[in-house]
């Protein structure tokens, strides 16, 4: 089996597409671990705030085939395509980590730049596997989380119940 790790965000009707994404992350990969819900400002666009979380899971799967699966829950989440990079989403499911696995092929990296980068994706990625390490950087996800530089994004912990 194998550990991945999901990053999860919304902004376009972000209560329900969270609760939508993982009920199919959970239909689609069985249990999951949860890390608490963020809200934080809009990066790279004006637009309303996200809701931002970090899922793992176990998979059997090849790393092509769960990237796949991802897709086609945004898709089913009425994901649209069609705009800027950066822009308002129902569902944006980003696969971060496959185990330890560095690749960069067909469009796809993986440990996410994005991990280094976005303390919506640090914060909750270093609260459920904080001694986990980066396999590029070697140092922690807590060691990360704990050098960020917090200023450049206001993130801020939400209750959100999954019942």
């Amino acid at each position: 089996m194998t550990k991945i790790y999901i990053s999860l965000g919304s902004n376009i009707e972000r209560e329900r597409h969270t609760r939508a994404g993982v009920k199919a992350l959970r239909e689609c990969f069985g249990e999951l671990e949860l890390s608490s819900v963020y809200e934080s400002e809009a990066v790279g666009f004006d637009g309303d705030a996200f809701y931002n979380m970090v899922i793992a899971c176990e998979v059997d799967e090849e790393v092509h085939s769960v990237n796949r699966k991802l897709r086609e829950i945004e898709d089913a989440n009425g994901r649209e395509r069609t705009g800027p990079k950066f822009s308002s989403r129902t569902l944006d499911l980003d696969l971060l980590l496959y185990d330890d696995l560095i690749l960069n092929e067909n469009g796809l990296k993986l440990p996410r730049e994005e991990i280094l980068h976005n303390a919506f994706v640090l914060w909750p990625l270093a609260e459920i596997a904080p001694q986990r390490v980066h396999p590029e950087v070697g140092k922690s996800y807590a060691e990360l989380w704990q050098a960020f530089d917090r200023s450049r994004e206001n993130l801020k912990p939400i209750h959100f119940d999954f019942a």
